[in-house]
């Protein structure tokens, strides 16, 4: 009898961990083997052709005649794929990723989250405020906006409405 129990344990621990990792897998556009390197790294070390997966907050969304180019402001991302918001601090550059077709500036609004996947082509020179800026540009074959997270903070007053003195 106590052989089972350990053999029950430890395929109770192999399920938990199993339903663990699914919950914090990426979904499956985002999905895929890609070089670490940040945006940052990218302008600096010419990674043309690298197969990434950035993401962060949108600052810019600029529809063209045959697609679209988003401007962003590069964060970490989590184990799924979506910039960590408790990273939102450690900014790594900024970058910029083109798809073809139409994304609405409505929709993919600045401060939105979105991550893309796709190859770096090359670098684009910006002005930002009095400052000449290159960014790297990939070609995006994913787009992907997160929803918005929506924060409800619940306190409640340990005494209730009458304070600590009770309701007498």
């Amino acid at each position: 009898m106590s052989a089972r129990i350990p053999s029950f344990r430890i395929a109770l621990a192999a399920a938990t961990l199993a339903l663990l990792n699914a919950c914090a897998s990426a979904p499956q556009p985002l999905q895929g083997t890609f070089l670490g390197v940040t945006p940052e790294q990218a302008v600096v070390g010419q990674q043309i052709g690298a197969s990434v997966r950035w993401g962060g907050r949108i600052v810019q969304t600029l529809p063209g005649p045959d697609s679209t180019c988003f401007q962003v402001v590069a964060t970490p991302l989590n184990a799924t794929g979506r910039p960590d918001s408790n990273l939102a601090d450690s900014a790594q550059g900024r970058f910029v990723a083109c798809r073809a077709g139409f994304y609405d500036p409505e929709v993919f609004a600045p401060g939105r989250e979105v991550t893309f996947v796709g190859r770096v082509q090359d670098t684009d020179s910006v002005r930002i405020g009095e400052y000449d800026y290159r960014l790297p540009r990939i070609a995006a074959d994913v787009v992907y906006l997160w929803p918005v997270i929506n924060e409800i903070r619940v306190v409640s007053d340990p005494w209730g409405p009458w304070g600590p003195w009770g309701p007498w």
